[in-house]
């Protein structure tokens, strides 16, 4: 955002936006990760300065390792080009393997080992497919597992040799589909892992707002992890900052929290209380800083999201009061 022109600003003022998050009470990051990606943004040489500004700013780091060179969701987990001929489904999960420990090691020697790390995003379908080929309604779970296994097994033995204890996450989206996808993996011999990670949109659950700690209490007690939020989102305002178009409309909204900045941080602060009523250890926004600029996506230029950042695009990007989210005084 940044590189193309976009400046963030607080109490009328340009800052440095590592500064205000950090500033506010922020204290992790997540950070995505593509093996290859077609641009200069989020391969390891971006994600390496981003983690620098955010250990700079005492911000630790959720590195999360897509296993794609673009966006991998429920719908999309499309196999890097450098791996696509790699001949066997063991010269494949060696690649992972080694991809995972030779980014963690990098890191190491820069000083910036994450505190934990995503094997996979949004993994509810089997990853590194084909993109011609792509199958969403069915997992091989033998391979998926396999794949799945190699890359906590990567951290597992970066640990070892580097005397790091990094935590590993599998993450989901939606509550409603951890449930089937853990009672499959775990049958089928996923590896140990610390983590469960969720995405709550409430436009895409089947679970209800006020729902949420049955849904957290219930996958901790089944499967024994600490369970973290680490996407959702909420508009500020049914306007549009550009012409990308946004992916949050009306129908995202929620009764109780219209879609202004009140509404945003009350939807914020509420959905902190839920999560801790769950037992879950966690909340990340995703993306409070996706801010509208000349910048370009596979879909348009500008930002599909500028009505659900932590910044108003009708007045120079100036901080809204979602920031107050970040203080857990908010919540006694």
């Amino acid at each position: 955002m940044e590189s193309c022109g976009g400046v963030y600003q607080q109490n009328g003022k340009a800052i440095d936006p590592f500064v205000l998050f950090a500033n506010e009470g922020c204290n992790l990051m997540r950070v995505r990760l593509w093996h290859s990606p077609h641009s200069v943004w989020s391969g390891y040489d971006d994600v390496k300065k981003t983690m620098q500004r955010a250990k700079e700013n005492n911000m630790a780091v959720l590195l999360d390792f897509h296993y794609s060179d673009t966006w991998a969701d429920p719908q999309h987990q499309v196999i890097p080009a450098a791996w696509q001929h790699t001949g066997s489904l063991e010269i494949l999960a060696d690649s992972l393997y080694n991809y995972t420990y030779n980014t963690l090691q990098k890191l190491d020697k820069a000083g910036l080992v994450p505190l934990m790390v995503q094997i996979g995003n949004e993994v509810n379908i089997e990853i590194i497919q084909p993109a011609d080929d792509m199958i969403t309604n069915s997992i091989n779970w033998k391979r998926n597992i396999f794949l799945l296994n190699k890359g906590i097994a990567a951290v597992d033995d970066f640990n070892k040799t580097s005397g790091n204890n990094i935590r590993k996450m599998i993450h989901l989206a939606q509550p409603e589909n951890a449930f089937w996808w853990m009672h499959e993996a775990t049958d089928n011999g996923l590896a140990d892992f610390e983590w469960i990670g969720l995405s709550y949109y409430p436009k895409w659950s089947t679970y209800k707002f006020q729902e949420i700690p049955q849904a957290l209490d219930s996958l901790r007690q089944l499967y024994g992890r600490q369970v973290m939020i680490v996407e959702t989102a909420y508009p500020h305002t049914m306007l549009d900052a550009d012409a990308a178009g946004n992916i949050l409309g009306k129908e995202a909204l929620i009764a109780e929290y219209p879609a202004t900045p009140q509404g945003q941080l009350d939807y914020l602060t509420d959905l902190v209380r839920l999560t801790r009523d769950g037992g879950g250890h966690g909340v990340v926004y995703w993306e409070p800083a996706w801010i509208s600029t000349s910048c370009s996506t596979l879909w348009g230029q500008g930002s599909h999201w500028d009505n659900a950042t932590f910044f108003d695009a009708a007045n120079g990007n100036e901080a809204l009061p979602a920031f107050d989210f970040f203080d857990t005084n908010t919540y006694k």
